[in-house]
């Protein structure tokens, strides 16, 4: 493939071809992987840590609430400022300094004596922690087009366990060690992923010559000239209200009656949603198969029979509701993160130069309706109960359905 430049150079610690193969080697494969996880749980080790932190540095609750909100603001604005630049520059340069900006941005934290050098460093994880969105286009353009779903499935298990997994690690890591010992850890980790990626990554040509002005114009372009692109970003974005609207409002409802549970039995339903993250490279592999639009729908159909299985808790014990719960959580996520995977083959499919791009517009979808079904699940708990959040839940993943349910001159191959 024309996009990426076989680099043998002294230090490059795997050999890794300048055209896509079948299988990629497993140690490339594990550093594609474990560096999406890596990098997207620094957005998260912060939130089980607030109470600790906030204390430690004598912060009040509304500064403290400041953190994760920057964090996830920086993610959101290095998806759609930074991500398109894979396409205009070589990726691999590009991972090789977002990882030392992040390195750094986590020490900055751990060092924090006050709120606000914290509240700048979480603004520049958050920015930096983008990473993630370079490393899967990466993914995919080193992979052959008959094998992307699985590669890409692959890579996103690892990102999404990070997603998943990090709040309950820095729990424990904070509550053992200190929550200044997480933010090293994580600095460590990512300065390793950083070194793993100088070694190990081939170099990417560059895809196109637009300056930086018209490579954020061309958003709105692919946009508007492709249609499996817009019900992609949609199709996601809905569901992504309902898995959203679950995780940001679970602590609360748990807290209540008939449960009176603390936040460590919330960060356990993580492990339960991990589970369903595993299960992204069968997604893949499906998707090569038998077409990434099958898997959609088999991936929100899944996700509305979870949501619906919810309403029926309160028929059951305390117990029962709890296992109902945690069911559900698998099944949801599972399709949830199935229908990502089937997305990204579709996305990645449709321009191979505007990867970077069309990949930044999938996840600013996804965002909003993360951000929506966050906001408007706090809302719905407080006004109706917890049916109110799976009501809403439900009746987003069913606007999904509709979405890639709705004929066209334009399908999704």
């Amino acid at each position: 493939m024309s996009s990426i430049q076989n680099t043998h150079t002294s230090h490059s610690a795997a050999a890794v071809p300048a055209a896509p193969v079948n299988q990629l080697p497993a140690s490339l494969m594990l550093l594609l992987s474990s560096g999406a996880g890596l990098a997207v749980a620094s957005l998260y080790y912060s939130q089980p840590m607030l109470g600790i932190l906030g204390a430690d540095i004598g912060a009040s609750d509304r500064a403290i609430g400041m953190v994760p909100m920057l964090t996830q603001l920086g993610y959101a604005l290095g998806i759609l400022l930074l991500a398109p630049l894979g396409d205009r520059y070589d990726r691999r340069r590009i991972i090789l300094i977002k990882a030392a900006v992040l390195t750094g941005a986590l020490l900055l934290a751990g060092a924090s004596s006050g709120i606000a050098v914290l509240l700048v460093a979480s603004l520049a994880i958050g920015l930096s922690a983008t990473l993630a969105q370079d490393i899967v286009p990466a993914a995919a353009t080193l992979a052959s087009e008959q094998h992307r779903g699985k590669v890409v499935g692959t890579v996103m298990t690892g990102l999404l366990l990070g997603i998943l997994l990090s709040r309950v690690l820095s729990g424990f890591v904070a509550e053992h060690f200190g929550w200044r010992s997480m933010f090293v850890a994580a600095s460590v980790s990512i300065a390793l992923i950083g070194v793993a990626a100088w070694r190990g990554l081939p170099r990417f040509k560059a895809t196109t010559h637009l300056s930086y002005g018209a490579l954020l114009g061309s958003l709105g372009k692919l946009v508007q000239k492709h249609p499996a692109l817009r019900r992609a970003a949609l199709a996601q974005g809905l569901l992504s209200v309902g898995f959203s609207a679950f995780w940001s409002t679970l602590a609360v409802m748990l807290h209540a009656a008939p449960f009176h549970l603390g936040s460590a039995a919330a960060g356990a339903f993580g492990l339960a949603g991990a589970a369903g993250a595993l299960a992204a490279p069968l997604a893949g592999r499906i998707s090569d198969k038998k077409g990434p639009e099958l898997v959609t729908r088999l991936g929100i159909g899944l996700a509305i029979l979870s949501f619906v299985a919810m309403a029926f808790g309160p028929a059951f014990s305390t117990s029962g509701q709890l296992w109902l719960l945690a069911l559900a959580a698998i099944g949801f996520d599972l399709g949830v993160q199935a229908t990502l995977v089937a997305h990204q083959t579709i996305v990645y499919s449709i321009e191979p130069g505007a990867r970077s791009r069309l990949n930044a517009v999938l996840f600013v979808g996804m965002f909003v309706g993360m951000a929506a079904g966050a906001a408007l699940g706090s809302l719905l708990l407080a006004q109706w109960g917890w049916i109110g959040v799976v009501g809403l839940a439900t009746v987003a993943s069913l606007g999904a359905l509709l979405v890639r349910l709705l004929p066209g001159k334009n399908r999704d191959r």
